[in-house]
């Protein structure tokens, strides 16, 4: 796949999962089309061959594997990870605020947001919302406003002189979004406001009530390939919703001779401490029902995992904050994250065959490890690595602005990225 048809189709799945629940729902339409077969945790499975399945958790998690025609205690299997979560404003659930006739929503900062960029933007509402009929019956549905809805508005540089020296954010008082004017004695319910959205978008689903919901704010401008050469792709949650558009491609795109799985978990953000996230159960439960109890050591002792998550390319305005030998730069290859202390999983021998499967394609590759004086992130590789026993890679497309609202990556990395991927789950032999 050439990178102009790799990033229009990028630039649709991103702008089409404004959420973790979007984001998966759109990955099983894919797998559906694919023809993938849909399990349930709660069923029993009868898995057969060189087929494809996927299970689905909570609605924003996801393991797809093609079971292979090798076995996997003898194959091992190529595992790719990434996570569907990405920083963002959540509505509270009490969260209206009426104040000098404005409507404004109370909002929970969600994960390490970059909070400076939210202000003045154009932003809209999407999640996940459940409601109960008048038979008593819970269900769950999708919503996305789709249109600017709402927006954060910067105080003026003249009521506040110091705002470009040294204004801090509170996010509890600065960061409500305004989403409308209301009468002095109108009484607004985001309830009701949300009740209307799920009407519209579900026309044909009768419900009595709503009694919950998980509401994020998200940027309404479109993803873009920007640049005066057209070099880059600009658009909210490239962290990590192109490693996951990424790890995706390569699973459909492999021969299904080798066992080989993605997983998609939510909450890395967070920590990933849930049901649903890379600390919790939801992999391990999925190869233990694949290969079987006894079976599954033996696999997994052949197996190796690729955890794909954005990488901190050099910013041009403060190069100074990389180390000066490990310097990712835009359009030069994916990364190697390294990190002794165990921040990242990768060690000599999963990045040797990175490199090796690399080389072998003719595609570049660069190296990262954060400045000796600075903290370093983390991703589920060290939390999967740890969980499963697996030998381990990380590995990320180079980027600015991570945890802005909008994100900036160029456009020839992530069509590299896949192709080595695509190598990795077509490979004989792997650890």
């Amino acid at each position: 796949m050439e990178h102009q048809s790799f990033n229009q189709q990028l630039l649709d799945f991103l702008h089409q999962s404004p959420t973790p629940w979007h984001a998966v729902q759109q990955m099983t339409r894919r797998l559906d089309a694919a023809g993938f077969v849909a399990l349930e945790e709660a069923d029993t499975w009868q898995l057969a061959p060189g087929q494809g399945y996927y299970v689905v958790r909570n609605g924003s998690s996801l393991v797809a594997f093609r079971s292979g025609r090798q076995a996997p205690e003898t194959a091992g299997i190529r595992m790719v990870g990434a996570h569907s979560d990405s920083p963002c404003l959540k509505v509270k659930p009490n969260p209206e605020l009426q104040r000098k006739g404005y409507l404004q929503l109370g909002v929970e900062v969600y994960g390490g947001v970059l909070l400076n960029p939210w202000f003045d933007r154009d932003l809209s509402l999407a999640g996940r919302v459940s409601v109960v009929d008048q038979d008593g019956k819970l269900s769950d549905v999708l919503v996305d406003f789709r249109k600017a809805v709402a927006y954060i508005p910067s105080l003026a540089i003249h009521l506040d002189r110091e705002a470009n020296n040294s204004r801090s954010i509170n996010p509890q008082k600065d960061l409500p979004p305004v989403l409308m004017q209301v009468g002095e004695d109108e009484e607004v319910c985001f309830h009701d406001l949300l009740a209307e959205q799920v009407r519209r978008e579900h026309p044909t689903l009768s419900f009595d009530r709503i009694l919950g919901y998980e509401m994020s704010f998200y940027d309404a401008q479109p993803p873009a390939v920007v640049g005066l050469r057209d070099e880059f792709v600009a658009s909210a949650r490239l962290d990590n919703l192109l490693s996951c558009f990424i790890g995706l491609e390569a699973l459909l795109a492999a021969d299904g001779e080798q066992p080989s799985l993605f997983v998609c978990n939510d909450h890395e953000e967070v920590g990933s401490q849930s049901a649903e996230g890379a600390q919790g159960p939801f992999l391990a439960s999925v190869v233990e029902r694949w290969c079987g109890a006894e079976v599954m050591p033996r696999a997994i002792s052949r197996s190796m995992m690729i955890s794909a998550d954005n990488a901190h390319g050099v910013h041009p305005n403060f190069a100074d904050r990389h180390d000066e030998n490990h310097g990712p730069l835009l359009n030069r290859g994916p990364v190697i994250k390294v990190n002794h202390n165990q921040r990242y999983a990768t060690n000599s021998r999963s990045a040797a065959l990175y490199r090796h499967l690399s080389d072998e394609l003719g595609l570049p590759h660069q190296t990262f490890v954060v400045r000796s004086d600075m903290a370093c992130g983390s991703t589920i590789g060290p939390i999967t690595a740890g969980t499963l026993g697996v030998t381990t890679l990380d590995i990320g497309v180079p980027q600015w602005g991570m945890h802005s609202i909008r994100e900036t990556a160029g456009v020839e990395d992530g069509v590299t990225l896949y192709r080595v991927l695509e190598a990795f789950m077509n490979r004989p032999q792997v650890n």
